[in-house]
């Protein structure tokens, strides 16, 4: 099963260089194996169920680590948002 996810981690730091607990995330997914969608206002990932569930607890957890004080996390099935599977 292909999960996609998005998440948002907070504090914004306005203009400029990506806050670290948004670089953390991001460079955690990266040493998984996955390859994210890295953007001003959140980061995409798209892959199996069984690779992408284990790589979220861990963004999670490095995230709040490097200074984050909420993450926003929705998780849809399938790759596309307009609702197939």
């Amino acid at each position: 099963m292909i999960l996609r996810a998005e998440f948002t981690t907070e504090p914004f730091e306005g203009e400029g260089e990506p806050p670290a607990h948004a670089v953390a995330a991001r460079d955690y997914l990266r040493t998984a194996g996955l390859e994210p969608e890295f953007g001003p206002l959140g980061t995409s990932i798209s892959g199996e169920r069984e690779a992408l569930l284990p790589a979220l607890a861990a963004v999670l957890d490095t995230a709040l680590t490097a200074g984050a004080h909420r993450i926003t996390l929705q998780v849809t099935v399938g790759e596309a948002d307009d609702g197939q599977v």
